[in-house]
């Protein structure tokens, strides 16, 4: 088994495309026309099998959803080989990060905000001189 995608709520099929390829440098890897204003929008990071559908709320209690994926707790973790190179290209692009990079057991970790205020962490390596 894997987990082939994840939904992802969102307000509007296009802004979120813009975001998610434009800010964050994922793929459209799919946009299907399913009729009466629903679309299949699969997007995903290049190298990622697992994709994000996003899926229009079309009603009060999805529209409640919208931004909080995880209740306020980071919901989604983004891993990058090059954390600095990557952190800056984000900063470049107008991601609006919660806090400084900071190094954990696991690596360097930030917090951001995406357009609807779900929170991710953008995971990298630690770096060789902290390595023991």
């Amino acid at each position: 088994m894997k987990v082939s995608a994840i939904t992802y709520l969102v307000r509007d099929y296009d802004e979120a495309i813009r975001w998610f390829v434009d800010v964050l440098g994922f793929e459209l890897r799919q946009d299907l026309n399913l009729g009466d204003g629903k679309r299949w929008v699969m997007v995903a990071p290049k190298e990622a099998g697992t994709s994000f559908l996003l899926a229009k709320a079309t009603d009060a209690n999805q529209d409640a959803g919208i931004g909080n994926a995880a209740g306020g707790r980071v919901a989604f973790f983004l891993s990058v080989d090059d954390f600095e190179a990557s952190y800056a290209a984000l900063r470049k692009r107008g991601v609006q990060f919660c806090e400084t990079p900071r190094r954990e057991p696991y690596g360097m970790v930030v917090v951001f905000e995406d357009i609807y205020q779900n929170r991710w962490d953008l995971l990298g390596p630690v770096p060789q001189q902290y390595k023991s």
